[in-house]
């Protein structure tokens, strides 16, 4: 078991869980450096520089989703990076269920986050099957060719 208070990365990540999910704002920021990074390679406009904007956005989410947990399912920690899969969820303000899974590559320094590859999406539960989803990305390129498949 990993001691929170420690100062290795596993350790910050900890912290970051509890502190997400005791809700503690300010606790919360602690975590990151000045400087944090936020990338968002799949939504590239998302990205962001600062502890400003992070106060900004888990102070929204608090308010607009009471119940929020976050769950780190597991982590692989290399030096100073971590990969990370996580699960996040809650019932927002107007009764909508939230859920979100996805991985967060994490680099740190002195102590603290330094910047985040975040790659976490809403759970899609309505949106078809594989043969859907290719066909969406795809396009209209005909249907999928029939063949004996393992």
């Amino acid at each position: 078991m990993v001691d929170p208070s420690s100062p290795g990365l596993e350790a910050l990540l900890i912290r970051l869980v509890d502190a997400v999910n005791a809700h503690d704002l300010d606790s919360l920021v602690a975590c990151f450096a000045p400087g944090y990074r936020n990338e968002t390679p799949a939504h590239p406009a998302r990205g962001f520089t600062g502890t400003g904007q992070v106060r900004r956005n888990w102070s929204r989410m608090f308010a607009g989703i009471p119940d929020f947990r976050a769950q780190l399912l597991g982590s692989t920690i290399d030096g100073q990076r971590a990969w990370t899969e996580w699960e996040m969820r809650g019932t927002r303000v107007d009764g909508a269920s939230q859920l979100l899974r996805g991985v967060m590559i994490f680099t740190a320094g002195d102590g603290l986050l330094t910047g985040v590859r975040l790659y976490l999406e809403p759970v899609d539960e309505t949106g078809g099957d594989v043969d859907a989803a290719i066909a969406r990305t795809a396009g209209a390129a005909g249907p999928a060719p029939e063949e004996d498949l393992p």
